[in-house]
This record gives C-alpha cells, sequence and structure tokens, in this order.
C-alpha cells in the first residue's frame, strides 16, 4: 500500500513541476447544470481550470427510489423529509443473526460519510437519463448468460458477498486496491467521497481520495490503445468541448465488473464503453457526467450527473487495513472452521 502511495505522489509532483500546473483564476458565475460562460476560470495557458479538490457527497440515491417513480423532484418540505429519514436509518446499528455478515457489514453513520444533504436541485436521483432515473433493463443476451457465483468477476464475487476458494480468488475490493467510489465511473459512496484534478497542458489527473487512484489523460489527441490491451482503469483519452473536458475510456480488462460491481453488476469489460464530462458552473461546483453504455449487458446507454463542491481537504490516505492483515486472518480462520 504505501508503494502505491508513493507512486502516486511520485505522478502528481512530476507534474506539477513539468506543468507549472495552475494560474490565478477569474471566478466563474452561475447554477449547476448551465453551461460555462467565458467568466469560466482560466489556467495561465488558456483552458478551463477545473483543479482543486472536489466534494461529490451526496444522500441522493444514484436510482430513484420506487416509491418516487414518476417524480424527478422533491420540493422543499419533501426534501427535508427524505435527508431526515436517510440519516435515521443510517445512524441505526445494522445487526444480523449471521455472524459473518454482523462483522463485516455492522456499520452505522460513526463509520459513514454519505454527507447530510441532496443535490440543490433535489432530484430523486443521480441518474438523469433514462427519464425515469433508473438503470435500464438488461438485453435478451445479459438475462440468458449463467450467473454462477464462481464465474463472476473477482471485484463482483467479493461486493456481492460471495465467498472465495481461496487466497488468489479474493476480491480486489476487499484487496483494497480497486473499488467503492473510485469508479471509474465516480459514484458517491459510504466514505472518501473527494476527488481531485490537476492538470498540465497535456494531461489531466483525476485522482480519488478512496483507494487513492490515479488517472493520468492525455490530452494531445492519441489513439486508445490497442484492442487486446485491457487495463484496471480501463484506457482514457482526453480533450475539450468548449469549457468541458471530455474523457472517453475503452479497453477496461473483463477481470472487474465496474465500480466494485456497484454499477455495472456484471456488464463485460471488453464491451463497456465510458465517457465523462467535467464542466465546472461557477466558483463553487464542478459538475461531473458520466455515460456508460455495454450493448451486451444494457438496453440502452444510461447517463448520471453529479455536482462536487470545493473543498479545502485534506484528502486522507486511504489506509485499508484488510490489505494489511486480512489474508492472514482469513486463511487463519477457514482453517478453524475445517473438521
Amino acid at each position: 500500500m504505501r508503494n502505491w502511495v508513493m507512486t502516486v505522489v511520485c505522478v502528481t509532483v512530476a507534474l506539477l513541476v513539468v506543468g507549472g500546473l495552475r494560474s490565478e483564476s477569474v471566478l466563474a458565475q452561475g447554477q449547476p447544470g448551465e453551461a460555462a460562460t467565458s467568466t469560466t476560470p482560466r489556467t495561465s495557458w488558456g483552458d478551463p481550470d477545473l483543479g482543486g479538490m472536489w466534494d461529490f457527497r451526496t444522500l441522493t440515491p444514484l436510482q430513484r427510489p420506487a416509491q418516487m417513480a414518476g417524480k424527478g423532484f422533491l420540493t422543499d418540505e419533501e426534501a427535508a423529509a427524505f435527508v431526515q429519514q436517510t440519516l435515521q436509518a443510517r445512524d441505526k446499528d445494522r445487526r444480523y443473526d449471521n455472524p459473518q455478515l454482523d462483522v463485516e457489514f455492522a456499520y452505522n453513520q460513526f463509520w459513514w460519510d454519505y454527507g447530510t444533504t441532496i443535490t440543490e436541485d433535489k432530484r430523486t436521483s443521480l441518474i438523469v437519463d433514462p427519464p425515469d432515473g433508473r438503470i435500464p433493463g438488461l438485453t435478451a443476451e445479459a438475462q440468458g448468460r449463467a450467473r454462477v457465483r464462481n464465474q463472476r468477476p473477482v471485484t463482483e464475487r467479493v461486493v456481492l458477498g460471495s465467498p472465495a476458494h481461496g487466497p488468489e480468488d479474493v476480491g480486489l475490493s476487499e484487496r483494497c486496491l480497486l473499488g467503492f467510489s473510485s469508479g471509474p465511473p465516480i459514484v458517491p459512496s459510504e466514505y472518501n467521497n473527494i476527488l481531485q484534478v490537476l492538470q498540465t497542458p497535456e494531461h489531466v489527473v483525476i485522482f480519488t481520495e478512496m483507494v487513492h487512484e490515479a488517472r493520468v489523460v492525455p490530452l494531445d489527441g492519441r489513439a486508445h490503445l490497442p484492442a487486446d490491451v485491457s487495463q484496471w482503469l480501463g484506457d482514457s483519452r482526453g480533450h475539450w468541448e468548449g469549457d468541458t473536458l471530455v474523457v472517453d475510456t475503452t479497453n477496461f480488462t473483463d477481470k472487474v465488473s465496474f465500480n466494485g460491481g456497484l454499477v455495472g453488476r456484471g456488464a463485460s469489460g471488453e464491451t463497456f464503453h465510458l465517457v465523462e464530462r467535467l464542466t465546472r458552473v461557477n466558483a463553487e461546483t464542478l459538475l461531473y457526467e458520466f455515460t456508460v453504455e455495454d450493448p451486451t449487458w444494457w438496453e440502452r446507454s444510461w447517463t448520471a450527473a453529479i455536482p462536487m463542491k470545493t473543498t479545502q481537504g485534506p484528502i486522507f490516505e486511504y489506509a485499508c487495513h484488510e490489505g494489511n492483515y486480512g489474508m492472514t486472518n482469513l486463511l487463519t480462520g477457514t482453517r478453524a472452521q475445517e473438521p
């Protein structure tokens, strides 16, 4: 874990030194969801300034809850009631009869950091397309696939609770290497919901506090890697469309389901395509949008929009203890259960 952190630090420092990262900016005006204007903050080389730390905590769910079907936005009174109910529900101790689940999932609001508010526009879901705020249905091909647990991608097995068969089979999220809110795509999760953007004229670094993932995105127009080359975080290429940074990512490995299983739930890395859009809509807000598609899994593409608020940080090291002693304890416990 320490070596991984040092790698990220070295990449960041190199970009700071080589790129001469940021200049003084003129702050933009506007509201979330509005197109950026000529008053968008600029770097010293003229690109829109997206740099800084951004907090994407929110109580707004990714998908619209069933009880809110047909309702895109909440009133002030409904929003206040939803926030109160959500916080109360998450502040209760969760206990399970199954000892393993009781240890793994005995969380409450002390541990979680979802935030205490919903989006300013009081949307009922982060998904904005389809209009019903729900992830589209599965294709006939996907519905017909055999979903045998030991055939699932490694991260999906962990997130969905499937047991590992041995140390080589323990999921990447349990090993604290990939998963949760780190993406891509980035979706609010239980904690570590901070994003940092670093810029040079040739690259943008998208760095997440969760699992300290760092994606270095080239802006020079180079082509994607050959189709037979896959990567854990995919192959990202960026370009500017007006004041919006567009990041196109392909070449994901088929060994993972996306966002630690929270988004993809089985979508194939070989056919998964992600487009992210980052827009500085005002001094306090970075609008992060993503569109995902996988024609072998969903009936259509779908899009989510997540407003991120500026924060002073700091970003903390994701010190995940399971990566240090979890494997030893896993093997010891299993041996103790064996006859």
